[in-house]
């Protein structure tokens, strides 16, 4: 069987758009009736999704893989680096957790991952007519190339032509893709056969000379200027996209404000919220930006011990503290439920170097941390908690190594009905008063799950509102369109060999 032809999209920095570069390549070539795969060999990201299977892997490659319309799978995303401080990192290898160390032994560590690389490449390759692959960073990272997984090293094993992308929107873009190409090292650099900008925004006239110096300077062709698409509502992967006040939501009937921990996990898993009219969802890193909230959630975070201190460091627990005593809604997510527990536990070590830390005590729950993450797509309904005031189905997934234990007078929030496709009769969260927490992400991509949020929330404004059904398809679609108006598909089609 001959092996899938490949392309690769790489980028001159964190953020550029690769992801979505990548996602609409795949959608593109999805309308061309050819089965697509997407690849990335090494994701850096606290973005993580399950599988069916109960494995974890990178949220963008889900997000392209369902550009692809096909379910995601672990071969997408081999190798997944969590941070889990500064400094230290957590290797998901195959979708399992296989070692937590420090961020400087990482890259001694690597090169045995270069099997499992082959391997999951060699598998996608083997069931595909075509594997879309993307980078991580930029290739011109000189002080990691000898070490590198994402970048070359994924080209050369897929034998895949590089695009190469730069960011206008941030400044410096041709600087950016000249820099980088001289950089590379000349075998490396010869892979590189295009070259894309991205985000741009104005008279592309004026550009046009700029185009023609990194054209003759760099003897490439520019593929194509992609427009900055504002509303689109696709997941981001990158945590600094919450750095950008653009991400802010319009006003609306109801404004959910979200902690930005410093080391959060799955803030895509709040996207559904942003696209829905009747939510604002805003950012917050400050007490003083509470404010006239409906709905305050504490989110998922790599380090609940660190974010804890975080929080009380800010000045966050006593407005929490006065917003329960009062009835204010106050929801807290995997990390986040953890932390309005009574205590944190971890005799092993597990997350931080301390064995015991107080937690908010808003909920009558104790955390204890293992050594071995649960990782499970789940199926449930509300538990008629009072925070979800009917009974509704649901699908989520859980990622932790946290183990929860309510006591009274807390009531369970959810029923657990099946894990990883197996039935189980099992209660899990916890909901006293207008506070209540769990383990289960991705609530919110659940229409029956916003639709019970905003019959709670808007009871006491005597509001009605309803839930949108939401659906990324038309997104998708939107960007294979802006392939296919802003770039050279022709070009493109020659590299994949449809000519």
């Amino acid at each position: 069987m001959i092996p899938a032809k490949t392309l690769m999209v790489q980028g001159t920095a964190s953020s550029v758009g690769k992801s979505l570069l990548v996602a609409a390549l795949c959608r593109y070539f999805y309308h061309k009736g050819l089965r697509v795969a997407p690849f990335k060999s090494q994701n850096m990201s606290n973005n993580s999704f399950v599988t069916s299977e109960g494995l974890e892997m990178g949220r963008a490659q889900v997000m392209q893989a369902q550009a692809c319309g096909i379910e995601p799978q672990v071969d997408m995303n081999p190798i997944l680096l969590k941070c889990e401080s500064d400094r230290r990192l957590q290797v998901v290898a195959l979708g399992k957790a296989e070692v937590s160390m420090e961020g400087r032994d990482y890259y001694d560590y690597s090169p045995r991952l270069k099997p499992v690389i082959r391997g999951a490449l060699d598998r996608l390759r083997a069931k595909y007519d075509l594997v879309i692959l993307e980078g991580a960073g930029s290739p011109a990272e000189v002080n990691l190339q000898s070490r590198d997984l994402a970048n070359m090293f994924a080209a050369q094993e897929a034998d895949a032509p590089v695009l190469l992308v730069g960011d206008i929107d941030r400044g410096g873009v041709f600087a950016s893709l000249i820099g980088t190409l001289d950089l590379l090292p000349p075998d490396q650099r010869a892979r590189v056969k295009g070259l894309v900008i991205n985000k741009f925004r104005g008279d592309l006239g004026i550009l046009k000379p700029g185009l023609s110096f990194i054209e003759q300077r760099s003897n490439l062709p520019v593929l194509g200027v992609l427009p900055y698409l504002f509303d689109l509502n696709v997941a981001e992967e990158d945590a600094v996209v919450l750095e950008d006040k653009r991400t802010f939501s319009s006003p609306a009937p109801l404004r959910v404000a979200v902690l930005k921990f410093p080391r959060i996990s799955n803030f895509d898993e709040f996207q559904p919220l942003k696209k829905e009219k009747n939510f604002q969802l805003d950012w917050i890193d400050r007490p003083g930006q509470i404010g006239d909230a409906d709905l305050v959630i504490l989110p998922g975070t790599k380090s609940t011990v660190a974010d804890l201190a975080w929080l009380r460091e800010r000045g966050f627990e006593m407005p929490l503290r006065q917003r329960a005593e009062e009835g204010l809604s106050l929801l807290g997510i995997c990390g986040g439920y953890q932390m309005l527990g009574q205590s944190i536990e971890d005799p092993d070590e597990v997350e931080s170097t301390q064995k015991r830390v107080t937690g908010l005590g808003l909920l009558p729950v104790v955390t204890r941390f293992e050594k071995n993450k649960i990782t499970s797509q789940i199926g449930g309904r509300t538990q008629n908690s009072g925070f979800f005031p009917e009974a509704r189905g649901f699908k989520s997934y859980e990622i932790h190594c946290g183990r929860v234990e309510r006591s009274a007078p807390a009531r369970p929030l959810f029923a657990l009905l099946t894990r990883n496709g197996q039935t189980v009769s099992e209660t899990e969260g916890a909901a006293l008063g207008s506070v209540a927490g769990t383990l289960q992400h991705g609530l919110f991509e659940n229409q029956d799950l916003r639709q019970a949020l905003l019959d709670a929330l808007g009871k006491s404004r005597g509001l009605f509102l309803q839930a949108e059904v939401q659906s990324d398809e038309a997104d998708f679609d939107r960007l294979a369109e802006m392939v296919r108006r802003h770039l050279d598909v022709k070009f493109l089609d020659r590299l994949v060999g449809m000519e």
